[in-house]
């Protein structure tokens, strides 16, 4: 079993920390870890965010355990060579089109959402988001129009075995829960979104069993925040999922407690908090590594299909919460090394 960890930037290194010592503490047989550089750390010392020598690694690998990537200092780079086309070129490359973002509220911590605790309490859903489409992968530009005005354009498209694809992931999931799946777009003023709509309707045949809704994304924006636990598997497109899984973390307590899942048509994943680099607080031992060690909790379940082992982080973690260890995040003073140090001693 072999696992590429790529830390990254800002608190990635921190995070990811913590999350291999986690995994190490299985004393899982035949397991390997490679280390390789993304992000701003790798631009600073290869030249590119993504280097020939960490795809390399990649794609050597059954899994990516991945910390964060941005760094203020390459704000002004040409947008190819920024941080962040870390990322995006390894689910280009790696065929990562599923993202899954599950959303839970651990016992104890309904007092740490936005929503009241009575709403907070019932959150338990998962978003799957389609990663490798709409306007993020669109043809995009700039453009001076006759007038002189600068006018940017950014084309939102998905072909229907795009949406199929997805649409089966979100399906699988739902079998696997509640049976019940709401698929998020806005047919009612764009074409992409009513060719996504029809399709999720076709497919939605083959699984008689799971209760197909549709929500239009302005409406599924509210509804997360007025009634939560009305949602069981949420699918949606790249853009109106990144929004909307930050906006469910919110509603959980913190974004530190996040984990996801980038999946392939394979066993191949990209596991990695939600959390961005945090560069403001890098260094200094303060971030939450929860997001990261769940991460990796979802790696073994998925890439490796370690269930029980996925299970037993999991557990710990939660444990770790019920017993009051709280990073600042979560108006605690518990550091990375010592929120580690908790989960471990629980696991």
């Amino acid at each position: 079993m072999k696992i590429a960890v790529f830390a990254g930037d800002g608190i990635g290194p921190e995070v990811t920390r913590e999350a291999v010592r986690v995994v190490e503490a299985l004393n899982l047989p035949d397991l390997v870890m490679f280390e390789g550089d993304v992000g701003g750390v790798a631009y600073k010392r290869h030249g590119h965010p993504l280097p020939a020598e960490t795809l390399a690694i990649a794609r050597s690998c059954d899994a990516i355990l991945f910390g964060a990537v941005g760094d203020p200092d390459c704000d002004q780079l040409d947008r190819h060579l920024r941080p962040e086309q870390a990322i995006l070129g390894l689910r280009k490359e790696l065929g990562l089109f599923a993202n899954l973002r599950p959303a839970k509220v651990f016992a104890g911590l309904e007092d740490a959402s936005a929503l009241r605790p009575e709403v907070a309490s019932k959150i338990d859903l998962l978003i799957v988001r389609e990663l490798n489409g709409d306007v993020y992968f669109g043809e995009k530009g700039i453009r001076t129009l006759p007038d002189g005005r600068r006018q940017g354009w950014d084309v939102m498209s998905y072909a229907e075995d795009e949406v199929r694809r997805i649409a089966h992931v979100g399906f699988r999931a739902a079998m696997g829960r509640g049976k019940r799946l709401c698929s998020v777009d806005k047919a009612n003023v764009l074409e992409t979104s009513q060719v996504w709509r029809d399709v999720m309707i076709e497919v939605a045949s083959e699984y008689p069993e799971v209760e197909l809704s549709h929500m239009y994304v302005d409406n599924a924006a509210m509804q997360l925040v007025r009634n939560p636990g009305q949602f069981d598997v949420v699918v949606t497109g790249n853009l109106f999922g990144d929004i909307l899984s930050d906006q469910a973390s919110m509603c959980v307590g913190s974004i530190g407690l996040l984990a996801s899942a980038s999946l392939s048509d394979g066993k191949m994943g990209l596991y990695e908090p939600i959390h961005g680099s945090a560069p403001d607080i890098a260094g200094k031992g303060l971030a939450n590594p929860m997001a990261t060690i769940l991460s990796a909790a979802m790696l073994l379940r998925h890439s490796l299909g370690l269930e029980a082992e996925a299970a037993r982080i999991e557990a710990a973690v939660a444990k770790a919460l019920a017993d009051g260890i709280r990073g600042g995040d979560l108006g605690g003073n518990h550091g990375t090394a010592a929120i580690g140090d908790a989960v471990l001693e629980r696991l």
